[in-house]
């Protein structure tokens, strides 16, 4: 029986220019290029990823990096480890240590490969803050 394969074009098609546009906005991320100052111009927020693999936040509300915790700026600290996508893309996730809210053991920020990182805190929702990286650092 022979089928019509138009619509199954058309989907491989579409399938094919998904990807490509898909492929074209996916950076890849060095971890050798992660250690550094990023900072928020609006709100002055800022993490500090050391090369030492320490990191310090801060001026970054609970709701801005858990979703949770109010609006009020905190800071902690702690140690972070570059995750490599083993989570579906790459990942630097904080271990605090110090600060912040008490009721969290880490906190994970999304680099975007273009020399800024992200605070996702719902993952259905566009990025809760964004900083860039500071020139020099």
């Amino acid at each position: 029986m022979i089928r019509n394969t138009k619509g199954g074009r058309w989907i491989f098609t579409v399938l094919a220019a998904s990807a490509a546009l898909t492929a074209g906005c996916v950076r890849s991320v060095d971890a050798d290029d992660l250690p550094g100052v990023y900072r928020n111009s609006d709100t002055g927020a800022e993490v500090a990823l050391g090369s030492d693999g320490t990191f310090t936040v801060t001026g970054v509300s609970p709701d801005e990096y858990i979703g949770v915790g109010g609006t009020d700026p905190v800071d902690f600290s702690g140690r972070w480890e570059f995750l490599d996508d083993r989570a579906g893309s790459d990942v630097v996730y904080l271990t605090v240590d110090a600060g912040g809210v008490d009721r969290i053991g880490g906190v994970q920020l999304y680099p975007t490969g273009d020399g800024q990182v992200e605070f996702i805190a719902d993952p259905d929702a566009p990025p809760s803050l964004t900083l860039t990286k500071v020139d020099g650092s």
